[in-house]
Parts: C-alpha cells; structure tokens; sequence
C-alpha cells in the first residue's frame, strides 16, 4: 500500500512469479532466480515446472515434469485466494507445447489483475554451435513463443539464434542486430537483450559481443530507444544455470534502474561475471591441477557470492550506441 511506502523501512513489496525447472541439487531454472532475487529484495513464489534431481548434463538424473493441468490447478489455488497479485512474471526452458499456453494464459490473467505487470521471458529454444544452429526443444515450441509468447512478454533475453528465429532474420553485423531488436520490439517486448552473439569484439576473440535496446515512452509521448552494446570475457567451461541467473537478475536491476538499461546490464553482467570466476576458480581446484571439472563441480557457487549478487563491483562497461 502507498501508506507502507510512506513509513521507512517499509518498502513496498515487488512480487515475482516464476515458473521454471526445479533440481534437488545445483543451480538452474528456480534454484538459480529464487536466491538471487530473494537477495536482492525480491518476494518470490516458484511453481516448478519440473522436479529432477539435478541437471541434465549429468550422466543420470530423475524426476518428474509438471503438465499444463497441474500448472493451471496451483495457479487456481492462488486466484481463489486472492492472492494472484504479481508485479512480474519469470519463464525460462519449456519443454511442452501445452505447458507453455497455459503459461501465456496466466500471465494474460495477471496482467489484467495488475495492468503495471511485467513479463521478463527467456525464450529459450536452442543455441549454435561452431557457428551452426540448433533447436534443444519441440520445434512446435517455436510457433508458440512467436505468436503467443513475445507479443505478452516486456522484457525478453534471447541468445543469437534464438533471436533470429524470432524475427525471421539473420544476423551478421551489428546494424542487422539492431534491426532484429527492432523487429523484436515491434512484436511486443519493450526491452530485448541479445545475451550473446557471434559477432566479433573489438576487443578480440577472447570476448562475446552481447546488445540491449530499450524502448520507452517520454513524458510528452514521443517514443525512444536507448541501445547499448557490452563486450564479455569468454570463459572456458560449460556452465549450467547462467541464462537462468541473467534473466532473474536483469528482472531486478530493470526494476531498480527502469530507465538506465545501460546500468541494469552492467550490473547484471559484472554479477555474472563475479559469480562464474568464483566458480570456475572452485571448480578447478575442486577438480585437481591439469584435470577438467564435472557437472557436479561446476555448478555455480551462488550462496558463496551473495555480496557480488547484493552489490556488484561494475567490471563490464556498456557502450552507448
């Protein structure tokens, strides 16, 4: 309530729905936004949409897979309630075509119970790799996130691949990224960062290329967009969980900085960038000199990180294009 606000100490709450993967143990989906968030002052109600003993990298996990009927049920035990009030909404992988409109149908719900809600969306459909593209889900997923899912979301944090698909265009400069932002823009999400491209850094190959472009709406009407453009250090190992983390994170800087995505991705960026040196740093000496880290000790040492996540030390600057 606005009285709350007016009393110190009593912030206003900002409450999250997500609805992500589960695992017993490690970092991913729900278990890589829930700390991160809550850290960072956020109340947030999980559903998982899977509950697996751990990631999928490893050589065995178990588990079982929530279906849209399951989802749908816990979403009316909130309505009836009355407590489907949210001032975001966080999805990551999907598996299931179903799962997924159901999810598109909640959120359309929410947003007519709070039109100032905010749908952050990590439309997560595949990857490249040595330059070629591929899909880790249902292709008819693909249909479902470019009718249903992008035209509700606000915020959305697409890979390359996932981008050009998307928009129905290749990328291969950085004025065809900018347009595809563009088109992604003109499909619904005011915000769109590309997480990570192939194309190249001026600071050399050792660095990924990632770009943002947010679009707002000035006091007098006018519509303008701010594009930034961030340079990121490679880093030789296969995390898990770290898409997870940047859209949970972004969620949060968004909210903190609403109109400074330049600040929103430094930050964003520089705590990634903390809590994946740490891991990494763990992981080998976890694994011993000369031998490459497994699954298990490569996951991200999230709870040992709390102070970068809280307060990132800005190592990444943006470039204001």
């Amino acid at each position: 309530s606005r009285a709350a606000a007016a009393r110190p100490g009593m912030e206003e709450e900002c409450r999250v729905l997500s609805i992500q993967s589960h695992v017993v143990r490690g970092y991913v989906g729900n278990r890589a936004a829930t700390f991160p968030l809550q850290v960072l002052g956020f109340e947030i109600d999980t559903v998982n949409s899977v509950q697996f003993s751990n990631h999928t990298g490893y050589a065995h996990w178990k588990g079982q897979v929530l279906n849209a009927d399951e989802l749908h049920e816990l979403y009316e035990g909130l309505r009836l309630n009355n407590v489907n009030k949210y001032d975001y909404v966080l999805t990551g992988y999907t598996r299931d075509k179903s799962f997924l409109a159901m999810v598109v149908d909640i959120v359309q719900e929410l947003k007519q119970q709070n039109p100032r809600l905010v749908y952050v969306c990590d439309p997560v459909m595949g990857d490249k790799w040595n330059g070629e593209g591929s899909m880790y889900v249902p292709e008819d997923l693909f249909p479902v996130y470019r009718e249903k899912v992008v035209p509700v979301a606000d915020i959305i944090t697409p890979n390359q691949f996932e981008a050009e698909l998307l928009s129905g265009r290749k990328i291969h400069s950085l004025e065809e990224a900018l347009a595809v932002m563009d088109v992604l823009h003109s499909m619904g999400p005011n915000t769109v960062v590309i997480t990570s491209s192939d194309l190249p850094s001026s600071r050399g190959s050792d660095y990924l290329m990632a770009l943002g472009s947010q679009r707002r709406r000035r006091p007098d009407g006018s519509m303008v967009t701010e594009r930034i453009q961030m340079d990121i250090r490679k880093v030789d190992a296969v995390f898990v969980g770290t898409g997870d983390l940047f859209a949970a994170m972004l969620l949060a800087w968004t909210h903190k900085h609403p109109n400074n995505l330049k600040m929103a991705c430094e930050k964003t960026l520089s705590a990634m960038h903390h809590v994946l040196q740490r891991t990494i740093r763990c992981a080998k000496a976890q694994a011993g000199e000369g031998l490459k880290p497994s699954s298990a000790q490569l996951e991200l040492r999230m709870v040992q990180s709390k102070k970068d996540i809280e307060d990132p030390e800005l190592v990444i600057q943006a470039t204001v294009l």
